[in-house]
């Protein structure tokens, strides 16, 4: 079958060497503040996303907060209650996810200034007595051995704050920090030392190399190392808009950066507990096919590199900095408010179904990339996940794609399907804005965009020459597409 001479002419074998797929993405999801997790909505869409994507973990600020109820003081005497943590991670372990326990925000009565952060006013400053600290941290941990059994409790992960190298998230700065994880780790450690505790938590891959020198210095142990990273960060002028940070990012700026913070991990496991496209939290790329194909493009550049990396985060049910009614806002979640998948939710099903292991192929096109993968133990079916993304204000048009693919001896096509997300399909915002953008939706409303939110596949045509199979297909501009290939049983 011949090529046509405009479109990209791409190879691959599936008689070559295959490659892991590791998908460090399904590790562990983010979500909003602890209260949420109390609410019927979130637990119906994080169950959803555990059926279908296969979250294994969830992390999520303010499980301290006083809006938990977690310490609190009465007639002069700390009073601890658990209760509301309970019910929270009762729910998770009932759908098989765990935990990744963020240990934050500081009970107000333990704090040592007023300081905070969000709507929900999360206190940032440093105990005023690590003590009282330290003694939480052993009742906690106790608490959840007790409840749950050192087997469960033992595959946790406990990271100590979030972000302390910013001033919005610790007043203590990297010395008031390093003495936070000195009281915790001790504190938890010494209920049973196979307890999993980390950090140091922060933005932007910092502090991880002092970190370890400090825990070295004083023997502390440190079971993972964890950090954040967009590809926002640094980026562009100070102030930039987003669309400005992102046109200055390069394209492989997470995987150098997951580079940079596991050979400073030296050995131990590397957690981003959170990712996204943007960091800003009301951004319109969130709900678009542009933001789909870029996840793609980074959950892929760092698979062979981290051991978790969690999206942040997996709902629009979020109240940071209000709790917003617009059903398509730009939030971080991969659902929307009413459970309508995004179009980066769909993406993220489509990189699940690539299976175990890739087939590496020759590429170099600025803007399409393809990854063609299957199952060990499965003869029966593969799949072509393609993307065709750029940054913003950077050349791309719609491609052409020509792919030969040389199958296993034996093996024929039967059938091959295609599915898009792109600005025409599986574009649920663009949906509601052809509904005139009401704020708030009907029953029948919501049925309807969550139609419009699903990839159909539709049939492909195809040709096979003895092992070559040829494949024709176009790419939209900022697209997720996914072929899928089944072949003739044997």
């Amino acid at each position: 079958m011949s090529i046509h001479p405009a479109a990209i002419p791409l190879h691959a074998d599936l008689n070559g060497r295959a490659v892991p797929l590791r998908h460090p993405w399904r590790a562990c999801v983010g979500s909003c503040h602890a209260p949420t997790a109390l609410r019927a909505d979130w637990q119906a869409q994080l169950r959803q996303a555990r059926t279908e994507l296969g979250f294994d973990y969830v992390r999520f600020h303010g499980l301290l907060g006083d809006d938990m109820g977690t310490l609190i003081c009465q007639s002069e005497q700390l009073v601890y209650s658990f209760f509301n943590i309970d019910q929270i991670f009762d729910f998770l372990l009932s759908i098989g996810v765990r935990p990744i326990v963020e240990l934050s925000f500081m009970p107000s009565t333990l704090s040592s200034g007023g300081n905070t952060v969000f709507h929900y006013r999360a206190n940032v400053t440093p105990p005023r007595d690590y003590a009282q600290w330290g003694e939480l941290m052993r009742r906690l941990a106790a608490h959840w051995v007790d409840r749950y059994g050192i087997e469960e409790v033992a595959q946790w992960y406990f990271e100590v704050w979030n972000e302390p190298n910013l001033e919005a998230f610790w007043t203590g700065g990297q010395a008031g920090y390093f003495a936070l994880y000195d009281s915790t780790v001790t504190a938890i450690k010494g209920v049973d030392a196979r307890l999993r505790v980390g950090g140091p938590a922060t933005a932007q891959n910092a502090w991880v190399s002092e970190f370890l020198a400090f825990c070295g210095e004083r023997a502390l142990p440190v079971d993972f190392i964890s950090t954040h990273y967009y590809p926002t960060d640094a980026f562009g002028e100070i102030g930039a808009d987003t669309i400005t940070q992102l046109e200055h990012a390069p394209l492989d700026v997470m995987r150098a950066r997951a580079i940079d913070a596991r050979a400073q991990a030296a050995g131990r496991p590397l957690l981003y507990t959170e990712w996204n496209v943007t960091s800003n939290p009301r951004d319109a790329l969130h709900d678009t096919s542009f933001a789909a194909a870029l996840a793609l493009r980074i959950a892929m550049s760092v698979d062979d590199v981290v051991d978790a990396y969690s999206y942040w985060s997996f709902t629009d049910i979020f109240e940071e900095n209000y709790f917003p009614s617009v059903p398509f806002h730009g939030g971080f979640g991969l659902f929307n408010l009413h459970g309508i998948k995004k179009p980066i939710y769909s993406a993220f099903a489509m990189l699940g179904a690539l299976g175990e292991r890739h087939y590496p192929l020759l590429q170099d096109h600025p803007t399409v990339q393809l990854w063609i993968g299957d199952s060990a133990g499965d003869a029966t079916v593969a799949h072509v996940l393609c993307i065709n993304q750029a940054m913003p204000r950077h050349p791309i048009g719609a491609e052409d794609i020509a792919l030969r693919l040389n199958a296993r001896p034996g093996q024929r096509a039967r059938a091959v399907t295609l599915a898009c997300i792109d600005d025409a399909h599986a574009n649920p915002a663009q949906a509601w804005r052809a509904m005139g953008q009401p704020e708030y939706l009907s029953p029948a409303q919501v049925a309807a965009l969550k139609a419009a939110a699903l990839p159909l596949p539709v049939a492909l045509a195809f040709c096979q020459d003895g092992a070559e199979l040829a494949l024709d297909f176009a790419l939209a501009a900022q697209s997720v597409t996914l072929l899928r290939i089944d072949w003739e049983p044997h």
